[in-house]
């Protein structure tokens, strides 16, 4: 992971963070943690299915190789 990335990683820490992953599935929590891999863990998870529906996961981990795109909070002001 380029220290960029990281950077933007670290700055989100515990902010809420939409990650979609490959499939088209979309996971919405707060970042708990991650590594070099872009391997997440997500607190209070809920997936977002396509009729903005929502179900509960809790705390999980996301595999960095099933990600597309993470989308983080608004800078900080």
């Amino acid at each position: 992971m380029s220290d960029v990335a990281s950077k933007v990683f670290e700055d989100t820490l515990g902010r809420t963070v939409l990650v979609e992953l490959k499939g088209g599935r979309c996971i919405r929590g707060k970042l708990y943690s991650f590594d070099q891999h872009m391997n997440l863990v997500l607190e209070e998870a809920e997936e977002i299915t396509s009729e903005n529906n929502t179900r509960k996961l809790g705390m999980i981990i996301v595999r960095g190789d099933n990600i597309v795109l993470v989308s983080p909070p608004p800078a900080k002001e």
